[in-house]
């Protein structure tokens, strides 16, 4: 009896296997060639052009649109800012060679290359049909919280976390953002050598300045205090570059040493956002909350949320939704704002004149006290400055949608399921949109503004565009202007003659070599 059952398995095994077998083949068939090669007929038929798929790039490493092409550390380019065709080179190369009107590849999805500041502006105010690609579950570990959600959750996470970000709420965090950056002052003061100049990277500085100010501002705490978080989400970072890079797409369905790396670095970082979460909670010992702190602040947003609503269950954000919130709060806020510090500091560096007025307006405004919230408004030239560096070296250089249904995109017919991508760093240098200047430092051009320096387009958008747009920028903006409002204040510094010019594309745009200056006390 037990041999015949056991051919009987054997059997049905066998019957499923082989009814099975021919599906699974067609799905992928069609995942792998039929269906991008109909993309690729449907997009060139409109006049699209672009390399043609081949069944070859699915297992080739990923290309995606902000492929990095590294010069090995002995070697780095020319000091230009001009540095698309490094930092940003499939699509750099794609629109030599293609023209504007093109598209790429990354595995077996279409990239359309949208440069057409009307076709933009559609995307970015249609946040429902032009959604942001499904992430990976590995992604998920790093990006998460309201940049990740869409549709009804996201407009309600945003409606809590808003008022955390309201400029009253963020003119009471000004001091914290003045203290860490005299903390920084007082140890490049020390370094100072007899003659009250000193070489210095100031990259590694300025990363702790963001930290600590993301600390105080967010949670209360001090960099000491989540100097862990930062160790614990940089190892995730690299973790998830490398499996990014992984070039065998078989080994994504295996328990590799790197994924297994994540899920204790995760639940690390959860309890220590949780902590803080426990911390801000309990009900203070005497008086009302004080709301000082990013944290806080949408704890009382969320509470308030649910209570408005009946203490529905529906509404509001879990205990875990605020985590991921927070861990936002530490990434976006320290990256965002140290790339940005560091390039300035850079383009100060490269360009002294510039510097030098920088310098009068801030001493014109403040003299030698700290910053306040009335005369950042006053600061044209620094305005002006900043919007540049963004312009040329933009945190985030591109950012991807995915059509949901079929959709008419200007004198384009997309079909739901390609992307589209619209290049920040390449319409920032665009020469049809800013002049033969394009790729040249020249704050100047900003001196009536932005919507007179694009001329009303939609071709300057570093912290995203319409209803999506990024709910720190005025943080960002705040943080950027007393910091260089301080240094200034202190030091003059120019470019050592070691810096090498080498932006790499990692979370935000960093220069890769460091940023050596040489400091001058004042």
């Amino acid at each position: 009896m037990e041999p015949l059952f056991s051919s009987a398995a054997a059997i049905c095994v066998l019957t499923v296997i082989i009814a099975v077998v021919p599906i699974w083949a067609v799905k992928t068939l069609n995942s792998l060639w039929f269906r991008p090669k109909r993309f690729e007929k449907l997009l060139r038929a409109q006049g699209l052009h672009g390399d043609p798929y081949s069944l070859s790039a699915p297992f080739l490493q990923p290309q995606p649109a902000s492929t990095l092409k590294d010069t090995p550390h002995s070697q780095s380019f020319v000091l230009s800012d001009d540095v698309a065709p490094r930092i940003f080179t499939q699509a750099h190369n794609t629109v030599a060679k293609y023209g504007k009107n093109s598209f790429l590849w990354e595995g077996t999805t279409p990239k359309v290359i949208i440069t057409d500041p009307n076709n933009i502006k559609e995307v970015f105010n249609n946040i429902h049909d032009f959604q942001k690609p499904k992430m990976s579950s590995i992604a998920k570990f790093l990006v998460c919280g309201l940049v990740s959600y869409e549709g009804d959750k996201w407009a309600q996470h945003r409606k809590i976390i808003n008022p955390a970000f309201h400029l009253e709420k963020l003119k009471n965090m000004l001091p914290k953002f003045s203290q860490s950056c005299h903390d920084v002052i007082s140890a490049w003061m020390e370094m100072l050598s007899s003659d009250g100049k000193c070489e210095i990277d100031v990259w590694p500085f300025l990363q702790n300045l963001t930290r600590d100010v993301i600390s105080k501002t967010a949670f209360g705490s001090s960099f000491a205090e989540g100097e862990k978080i930062f160790e614990l989400l940089k190892i995730q970072g690299f973790t998830l570059l490398r499996l990014q890079r992984e070039t065998n797409p078989l080994l994504g369905l295996l328990p590799t040493t790197a994924k297994m790396k994540l899920k204790p670095c995760e639940g690390e970082v959860r309890e220590k956002f949780l902590g803080f979460t426990k911390k801000q909670e309990k009900p203070p010992k005497r008086g009302p909350p004080t709301n000082e702190d990013l944290l806080s602040i949408l704890l009382e947003s969320n509470q308030m949320e649910i209570q408005g609503n009946g203490n529905s269950k529906s509404v509001g954000m879990t205990i875990e939704e605020v985590i991921s919130e927070c861990k936002l709060f530490y990434l976006a806020g320290q990256e965002t704002t140290s790339s940005l510090l560091v390039w300035t500091l850079i383009m100060l560096g490269k360009y002294p004149e510039w510097q030098a007025r920088a310098r009068e307006e801030v001493l014109h405004v403040f003299g030698k006290q700290n910053p306040n919230f009335d005369g950042l408004s006053l600061l044209k030239t620094m305005t002006m400055i900043l919007y540049e560096v963004l312009r040329l070296y933009p945190p985030v250089i591109y950012f991807n949608r995915t059509l949901q249904k079929d959709m008419e995109l200007g004198n384009l017919s997309l079909p739901a399921g390609i992307d589209v991508t619209m290049p920040i760093l390449l319409l920032h240098q665009d020469g049809d949109i800013w002049g033969n200047d394009a790729k040249e430092f020249k704050p100047e051009r900003f001196s009536e503004g932005i919507a007179k320096a694009t001329k009303g387009q939609v071709s300057f958008y570093p912290f995203g565009w319409g209803p999506r747009i990024c709910i720190g920028q005025n943080f960002t903006m705040l943080e950027a202007k007393i910091v260089l409002s301080l240094l200034l204040q202190n030091f003059s510094f120019e470019l050592s003659p070691v810096y090498a010019h080498a932006p790499v594309l990692k979370l935000t745009l960093n220069p890769k070599q460091g940023a050596p200056l040489i400091l001058q006390k004042l």
